[in-house]
């Protein structure tokens, strides 16, 4: 517990101070929520976020605060920031809900990570906030998973948004928990598919169930929603030692903000969203 602490008493820094680069105001103001309560995959990604995002605020002067505490996520705290995201979770009280919806739809900003997307029922994180999970996302519920967390190769779907002009056509990413969902993203006319497995990934997973390796199939893993200023994200799972092989201390095996090109989508993507001047393409402002 004394690394949820760390991570805890690191959080209410940045909540209270903000980092920038430069004296002045800066270009936007992110304000990221986290649980940092359950799987040490998702934990480790949060102490990764942790260092990585203030240094991001730093070089490209936007300022970076996070909070566990949901109860924030209301119109008054909300209305000082202009990009919101969601590390590793999503909210689960109602009042909290409508209040994200509200501020998405009057033209605030999100990025999500991995988790944020995840809805099962029955589970922890039931399939029951209709708007997000369908609407918003267009994703639906989780369906499976590749296991274990494993590196892809992705290939870039749409070259022409801000947050995929400096990838390569395909890249390595850093190993993560890719997750299949129950609605085809194709098929729905308000989503941009950002970036994909690609094919030559198969078999992609190691099992060791067989429906955990993938060997075909189309896999989304970074998309936009046309009618809001948002990205979502499927990385965010690092691989652990979860079958205690080296110690006893839950080691991560891998990590996901040491990717060039994969930190790069990431900057690029704050950027836009934190971009005042560019709306959502189908969004009425």
């Amino acid at each position: 517990m004394t690394a949820l602490k760390a991570l805890g008493i690191a959080a209410l820094v940045y909540c209270c101070s903000g980092v920038s680069a430069n004296a002045g105001k800066p270009r936007f103001r992110v304000i990221a929520f986290y649980t940092g309560k359950e799987d040490p995959a998702h934990i480790s990604f949060l102490h990764e976020a942790e260092r990585w995002f203030p240094e991001a605020a730093a070089r490209y002067n936007f300022s970076y605060d996070t909070t566990s505490d949901w109860r924030n996520l209301n119109a008054g705290f909300l209305s000082a920031y202009q990009v919101v995201v969601f590390l590793d979770t999503r909210p689960e009280d109602p009042a909290q809900r409508a209040a994200f919806q509200t501020y998405m739809e009057q033209g605030g900003a999100w990025m999500g990570f991995h988790f944020a997307g995840f809805a099962l029922t029955p589970s922890a994180y039931p399939a029951n906030w209709d708007w997000y999970h369908n609407t918003f996302l267009g994703s639906g519920s989780y369906v499976s998973n590749t296991w274990r967390p494993t590196s892809a190769i992705l290939r870039v779907e749409d070259r022409d948004h801000p947050a995929t002009r400096h990838l390569p056509e395909t890249f390595r990413s850093s190993p993560s928990e890719w997750y299949r969902w129950d609605k085809d993203l194709r098929g729905n006319p308000d989503i941009d598919i950002l970036l994909s497995i690609d094919s030559t990934s198969f078999p992609l997973g190691t099992g060791p169930k067989p429906h955990e390796i993938w060997h075909s199939g189309y896999y989304p893993v970074v998309w936009t929603n046309k009618n809001y200023k948002m990205i979502y994200l499927n990385m965010g799972h690092n691989d652990i030692d979860y079958e205690h092989k080296y110690d006893a201390t839950n080691r991560t095996l891998s990590h996901t903000l040491n990717n060039t090109i994969q930190d790069q989508l990431i900057i690029d993507g704050l950027l836009w969203l934190g971009d005042r001047e560019q709306k959502a393409p189908g969004a009425a402002r």
